[in-house]
């Protein structure tokens, strides 16, 4: 497969995965554009309704709308049907936040990502390492999350498959030790990218933060060469919400970047609009699917593209570059092909979060947690 053809692949999964938000957001404003015969009050409040609605949140709606009425009297815009590509780059705009960088993916880097439990963190965790094994990066999983019954399993799981190393501990141990130890293996072997599981109980948010800062502390004194990144998986399905956890979240750390989960399975996409727009966060990178390769770089301008997508405004030109190398091996393995590397089978219905202990008894009976060697060369 070329980079082109995986490129627009993505492309056409991410138009079929917007389906819901599509059908939610663009088919009301469609319908104001062209059922209205002129720009008056009315129309302006008919938008303002399905924006919000599509979980554009009041302060990105209104941002948006006091932008379109602007250009409306600059532009001396009379028809309705005219204000929709104005409307689409007003959009546009307000998801720019400038360069975002992907820095830590070139250097020798530890990455957290925090995140509630439901939302596919450890599921994310294993495509990320994946992704960058397939770049040549050598990468270290630290199972931090030990908190969270059969976490350690899971993300050993997703080594085996990702064909990396993973450093853990037993259920309730120190993080910052789990932490301390991954950090000792990863300037060891000389680690590219040391992936950090960590907690997100936002229900006690003194706690986790006091929690991250003694893992901080660990890294700057351990491993201060490091270039630090903070990433926050949400659930696009819970829309407003995701942006509530997303501010909490930047509460209690420095957040650099956002993963949008599950976006093929929601109409409240356009969180992805407020969470840029209102916190100033990048969007990095937006899952449409279970496959590997469903979780991709984020690009606000393929976004908005495949958000207002019509057929009889399709081009034939590919997606632009989002940085995966064409040739490298492993960049279009699937889900179901890591299954036949991994050890035992992994049923996608399960989820990472949500998933009760004694589910995974059978398949890790073997395992013996205390032994340190399990838990060493995956």
């Amino acid at each position: 497969m070329t980079l082109g053809e995986e490129k627009q692949g993505f492309f056409k999964r991410l138009v079929s995965g917007l389906t819901k938000t599509r059908d939610n957001i663009v088919s009301g404003m469609d319908g104001i554009f062209f059922g209205f015969s002129e720009i008056d009050e009315d129309f302006y409040d008919e938008l303002e309704e399905v924006l919000i609605m599509g979980d554009l949140g009041v302060h990105t709606t209104e941002e948006i709308l006091d932008d379109l009425r602007e250009k409306v009297k600059a532009e001396h815009i009379k028809k309705p049907s005219d204000c929709r590509q104005v409307l689409i780059d007003s959009i546009r705009e307000q998801m720019d936040v400038g360069e975002t960088a992907y820095e830590f993916e070139d250097r020798q880097s530890v990455v957290f990502v925090i995140g509630v439990n439901g939302v596919g963190k450890t599921t994310t965790i294993g495509k990320l390492a994946g992704k960058f094994r397939a770049r040549h990066k050598k990468v270290l999983l630290a199972a931090a999350d030990t908190f969270r019954a059969a976490a350690g399993e899971q993300l050993k799981e997703w080594a085996n498959r990702a064909q990396v190393d993973m450093i853990g501990g037993q259920e309730g141990a120190d993080p910052a030790a789990v932490v301390f130890d991954a950090v000792a293996a990863a300037k060891a072997r000389h680690v590219d990218i040391l992936l950090c599981d960590t907690a997100g109980r936002l229900h006690n948010k003194k706690n986790l933060m006091e929690e991250l800062k003694k893992i901080n502390r660990v890294i700057e004194r351990e491993y201060p060469e490091a270039y630090r990144e903070t990433l926050v998986v949400l659930d696009a399905t819970t829309g407003q919400n995701a942006l509530a956890q997303a501010r909490e979240f930047n509460e209690v750390a420095e957040i650099t970047g956002v993963i949008l989960t599950k976006m093929d399975g929601t109409a409240k996409g356009g969180i992805a609009v407020a969470i840029q727009a209102e916190l100033g966060i990048p969007v990095k990178y937006i899952g449409v699917g279970e496959k590997l390769e469903d979780l991709q770089k984020f690009d606000a301008d393929e976004f908005v593209n495949a958000l207002f997508y019509r057929e009889e405004d399709a081009e034939e030109d590919d997606p632009d570059d989002d940085g995966w190398e064409e040739d490298e091996p492993g960049a279009d393995e699937t889900e179901d092909e890591w299954d036949n590397d991994a050890d035992g089978e992994w049923d996608e219905e399960d989820s990472d979060d949500d998933m009760d202990v004694d589910e995974w008894d059978d398949e890790f009976d073997e395992l013996d947690l205390d032994d340190s060697e399990d838990w060493e060369e995956v």
